[in-house]
């Protein structure tokens, strides 16, 4: 089991990128429970200690290094279910699932060597290729404006390799590949890096174990401009929305839920036997049907596979949340699919231009761009969502629109915790 976030896009369609949010293990932090956790990390050949190796709780802010000894220690972990990972120059990452209450924990890490410290070569064939290098980097860093603040620190620890047969770019990373964001002051060290952008498809897929490390700021004013930046970046994100859910807050929090149903467009296989026909040079006299079609490939392309009904009434909570009796739990549960609109604060300036260069020529732009909505899908009927919000089974989730947009830039470590709501 491995932390992964993974983003599932299609630029090519307006208004839409499709996002699954891949957390898991992500911890469930509380206010009061705390244990330490200590352990140790060695060669699992020689059973000899690494030291200065790294352990980090993935895609938190909490990590160390192990001593002369190869020993690490934690002092106070919150309560809650996190991965631990551990990473050796030479070796190979490894991970455990844990599960932290209020008894102090031992972990014991065997990192077996890399292909290379075990004496075999590895030779990598070339370079990467600058435009497929800057394909992947743009991709997964994103378009936000707090994106364009973001920089990866070592580009040559990447490897980005095309494969023409599948239309698909991939990209690894060895050891960790390290992104700064100077919009909300992190440095990310991004662990087991495993990226995927799919053309053929539309889709756009990376997972790993990251690590979050605050910047030190050069002064009081940047420090006040990151924690602002990071308040933003969580208002009216998945996690905020999610959290809100299990506190039974969403309304108050300032999101608005409606239900959206999709169904087949009947319309659409009739406009593509008609654009198989047109594109094959089929007279036009077998290809006009007044009543339904124009006789235009542009405006057959136009004709949605898919017809929306969207549900005007906003939903109450016991639409889309169920609480369990006696064990409290929270599950997240609603036929078709939920829009998310977050009514505090406007969409990112960026999201409207990306948009409308996404936009085919003489396409009109939907009303609303300038609005922070999202469609979630959830993949198993119910799904119960852990205290902070966020869902035991991450694969659950699927959604598009707004969150599917915010990448890098707006990626904030599980343990943030927004500043309190002012008193009146």
């Amino acid at each position: 089991m491995t932390y992964r976030l993974t983003l599932f896009s299609r630029p090519s369609t307006l208004r839409r990128w499709v996002t699954l949010l891949i957390l898991l293990l992500l911890p469930l932090l509380t206010a009061r429970a705390q244990a330490p956790v200590s352990g140790v990390v060695l060669d699992s050949v020689t059973r000899q200690p690494l030291p200065f190796g790294t352990v980090f709780l993935a895609n938190t802010t909490l990590g160390t290094t192990t001593d002369e000894a190869g020993r690490f220690r934690f002092g106070q972990v919150p309560a809650g279910r996190y991965e631990v990972v551990a990473s050796y120059l030479g070796y190979q990452l490894r991970r455990q699932p844990l599960t932290v209450t209020t008894t102090a924990q031992e972990l014991t890490f065997r990192l077996p060597p890399a292909a290379n410290a075990l004496g075999e070569v590895v030779i990598r064939p070339h370079a990467n290729n600058p435009d497929d290098y800057r394909k992947f980097a743009d991709t997964f860093l994103g378009s936000t404006t707090f994106s364009r603040q973001c920089r990866i620190r070592n580009p040559a620890a990447v490897r980005v390799e095309y494969d023409a047969q599948t239309n698909e770019l991939t990209a690894t990373c060895p050891d960790f590949l390290t992104v700064e964001n100077r919009a909300l002051g992190y440095r990310i060290r991004y662990y087991g890096l495993e990226f995927r952008l799919n053309f053929a498809e539309g889709w756009t897929s990376f997972y790993g174990s990251p690590v979050f490390e605050p910047l030190r700021a050069r002064s009081r004013r940047e420090q006040q401009r990151w924690d602002a930046n990071r308040q933003r970046a969580y208002q009216g994100s998945l996690p905020h929305f999610l959290r809100s859910v299990h506190q039974n807050q969403v309304g108050a929090a300032g999101f608005r839920v409606q239900r959206l149903r999709r169904v087949p467009n009947p319309a659409r296989p009739r406009a593509d036997s008609l654009i198989a026909l047109m594109r094959a040079g089929a007279p036009a006299s077998r290809l006009a049907n007044p009543a339904r079609f124009d006789d235009s490939l542009a405006a057959l392309l136009q004709v949605p596979r898919q017809l929306e009904y969207l549900f005007t009434q906003p939903l109450s909570p016991a639409d889309y949340r169920h609480q369990e009796a006696g064990s409290g739990a929270v599950n997240l549960q609603f036929p078709d699919l939920l829009v998310v609109a977050y009514e505090a604060e406007p969409a990112d300036p960026a999201y409207v231009a990306y948009t409308a260069r996404q936009a085919a020529p003489g396409q009109r732009l939907p009303a609303g761009l300038d609005r922070q909505e999202s469609v979630l899908h959830l993949l198993h009927p119910s799904v119960p969502l852990q205290p902070n919000g966020l869902p035991e089974d991450p694969l659950a989730l699927l959604t598009e629109g707004y969150w599917g947009f915010e990448k890098m830039g707006e990626f904030l470590p599980v343990d943030y915790q927004p500043p309190p709501a002012p008193g009146p």
